[in-house]
């Protein structure tokens, strides 16, 4: 592993190395006023959600590095404490990245983006119409961390109110990430999109307590086929196949057909039948993959 110490390097070449890591990063496309009432809208990836009750975001306008000023929207939430945070999705991720644009102050970047404002119900700045989700937030601290360039300005958000688009609900009233179509930042100029082939799921271990990967015997925890994320996903399963079930799953063909052609070799049988586990389980049938792998 190559070691990296923050303070034997320039803050620009730590700050490369620190957006390219810790990636992906949600995008706070923030909206605010200043006290004459102007408009600024700019997105920010330091960002996230910290608390649901009271519901909390916390983005961080941080000082730039080149030359240590701050931003435009730091600014505006000290003069009126209050922010429109949108998120970012796949349809507007051009127009959002436009609006990052250092324009002078006063400028409104919803105008130079093309993107819609759409007026707030208990804030001043206006929302992103076209953003799939939006909250309204009042500010209730700004903590400094640091005096130069690069050091963060953590700004805590309230919710107040929440604007959702139907159109990214499923049918259980919950948001389909694949409906959302978000995206995040990565490193340099690089962004990702939650979607499609990039979405997976993994069963929570909150109500059934997994038997863990310290349990799974020898022969399969050392296996050559299977992954670290295999071996997760084998723990997390409250508890094993009992010996009438392993043994009506042996009388299945394809199990057969495996210990015929390797009756006289173990090794290659284990291999097979550990190939055979990790394709059902990459599938999602983690019951079915213990059944075959305890056919040894």
């Amino acid at each position: 592993m190559k070691i990296i110490d923050p303070k034997e390097l320039s803050t620009s070449q730590f700050h490369g190395y620190l957006l390219g890591a810790v990636a992906p990063r949600p995008i706070a496309f923030a909206s605010t006023v200043d006290l004459d009432g102007k408009i600024n809208l700019s997105p920010f990836s330091f960002f996230n959600v910290f608390g649901s009750n009271p519901p909390v975001l916390i983005f961080s306008p941080s000082r730039r590095v080149r030359d240590n000023t701050t931003k435009h929207s730091l600014e505006n939430v000290k003069e009126v404490p209050e922010v429109v945070i949108n998120i970012v999705n796949f349809q507007i991720v051009e127009q959002m990245s436009l609006s990052s644009t250092e324009y002078e102050k006063g400028v409104n970047e919803f105008s130079k983006s093309g993107l819609t404002e759409e007026p707030s119900i208990l804030v001043k700045p206006p929302r992103v119409k076209e953003a799939p989700a939006a909250f309204e937030c009042k500010v209730i601290d700004i903590i400094p961390v640091g005096e130069g360039g690069g050091s963060a300005n953590l700004v805590i958000c309230e919710v107040l109110l929440m604007h959702l688009n139907e159109e990214i609900l499923d049918g259980n009233d919950q948001i389909d990430p694949n409906k959302l179509d978000a995206v995040a930042r990565m490193g340099g100029n690089w962004y990702c999109r939650a979607s499609g082939a990039s979405l997976f799921e993994i069963p929570k271990p909150l109500r059934n307590k997994g038997i863990g990967v310290d349990n799974i015997p020898v022969t399969i925890k050392n296996s050559m086929v299977l992954s670290g994320n295999n071996l997760g996903r084998l723990g997390n399963i409250e508890a094993l196949p009992n010996q009438e079930e392993i043994e009506n799953f042996s009388m299945k063909a394809e199990i057969q057909d495996l210990k015929l052609r390797f009756k006289n070799d173990r090794e290659s049988l284990i291999f097979h039948l550990h190939e055979y586990a990790k394709e059902v389980l990459e599938d999602g049938d983690v019951e079915t993959a213990w059944k075959i792998l305890l056919q040894i």
